[in-house]
Parts: C-alpha cells; structure tokens; sequence
C-alpha cells in the first residue's frame, strides 16, 4: 500500500478505537440505498459531499452542506454520498448527522471502515450504506463488516478496483458493487476501468461506477451497464449542480 492509504488506515482505525462499543445494535430507519438506485434501464446518480481529497487537495472549503445537499435533492440525485474522514477529505461525523436531518435521500457514509464499531454509528448518526473498500479489508474483515451492515439494516457497497478484488466482493452477499477507476496506491485514475469491469458483474447485482466523471457525457456512457454512477468533485465544484443533475437524466 502507499504511504497516503496506510496514513489514512492507521489513522481510521484510531477513530475506531475511540468510538463506543458496537453494541447494542441499531437498526437504520433511512429509505433503502439499494432500491433507490438499482435498475440498469436508467442511470441514477450519487451525489456526493466531499470538501478536500488526496488527489485533489482542497475542493469546496466554502461550500455549505446543507445548501448543497438540497441542490443534489432537487436536482434528481437517487442518494447522497457523504465523506466523514477528517485527515484528508476533512468531512466529519456530524456532516452525516446533518445530512440526515437536511434531506430525506439515501445517504452513504463514504469513509475508510475497518470495525464494526463504525458500522454501528453510520446507523445511529442516519446511514442508509457503508463504503466498504475490498482494497483494504480481508475476506474475513470484509465478511464481518459486511454482517455488521446487514444486522444494522445497511446495504453495503463493497469497492474494487480490479478482477481480483471483484470476485471477493462478489462473494459477499446481497452487496452493491462498486468499480473504483482510482487506484487507491497511485490515485491515478483510469477512466475506462468502470466500462471494463462492469460487465463481469451479474444482472442481477446492483453495480455503481465511481470516480473521474466530470461531465454528463461521460456519465451518459455508463447506461445499460451500471444502475448508479458516484459523482463528487464534478458537482461540489459545480455553481449549479442541479443543471448537471438534469443533463445527465436526458
């Protein structure tokens, strides 16, 4: 792994370690992440809220959440993706808390989940999904993270970046399958890495595409082979991402 990914590990699980116990369970009430998005007949969109990246530095310091967030709702976004890591995307737990109280979308905590414990609070602070990343967990920690959002009442979106890390999160049940063009070690995007994948995934799983979609027309392209398209940079850096919503729709 690169120096920025075991960085921002070391400093998830210190997170973690200091969160309370993951007990007793607590059970989502948000609208389902899943049935908001599937369906290859058309392309729905996560919206996501991100300030800062690794790869980008900072996005939208100035931004206001709140407003945001009601312009991707309006606008036609299916779900909403909120970063929570504080290091280097400088998101936050409480972004997730007030995201729920803003709008009443699915919302994905976005963030580097390496215990259960995290799981537990994605439900508690108003999570529909949790981002788990194939990249950084085994197959055990996946497969128990992956119960963790089952027995809280998440879906799971499990990420990969290449064949290999597919088929594990093939083998999770009931999973969203996210395709990542960045690679998580180089933060080098592929573009075309998305297009490639996608097929091997079955028909009948929930797919999303992620990263490196700055323009509607390079969304359009993924119809008929994803269900959703995950778009963050294009949109927060967007003075009206309601017209970048509706373009994509057409």
């Amino acid at each position: 792994m690169s120096a920025v990914l075991e960085a921002l590990l070391a400093h998830a699980r210190t997170r973690a370690a200091n969160l309370p116990a993951a007990t007793p369970v607590v059970r989502s009430v948000r609208p389902s992440f899943g049935q908001a998005i599937a369906g290859k007949h058309r392309l729905a969109v996560i919206a996501e809220w991100k300030r800062a990246s690794p790869s980008a530095g900072a996005i939208a310091t100035g931004a206001d959440l709140i407003d945001k967030l009601r312009a991707y709702r309006d606008g036609g976004a299916a779900a909403i993706s909120v970063l929570t890591e504080d290091s280097r995307f400088r998101g936050s737990f409480d972004d997730l808390r007030q995201a729920a109280l803003a709008v009443d979308l699915p919302l994905l905590m976005k963030d580097f989940v390496v215990a259960t414990s995290q799981v537990v609070l994605a439900a508690r602070l108003g999570a529909s999904a949790v981002l788990l990343i194939a990249r950084v967990c085994d197959d055990p920690q996946l497969g128990e993270l992956a119960a963790a959002c089952r027995s809280c009442g998440l879906d799971a979106l499990v990420e990969c970046h290449d064949e290999h890390e597919l088929d594990r999160a093939l083998r999770v049940p009931d999973a969203v399958i996210g395709i990542n063009n960045r690679d998580l070690d180089t933060l080098v995007i592929d573009p075309q890495r998305a297009a490639r994948l996608l097929p091997r995934v079955p028909k009948d799983r929930i797919a999303v595409a992620e990263s490196g979609f700055l323009t509607p027309a390079a969304v359009r392209t993924l119809r008929g082979i994803a269900d959703a398209v995950l778009v963050g940079t294009a949109l927060m850096r967007s003075d009206d991402p309601r017209a970048f919503l509706s373009e994509v729709a057409r």
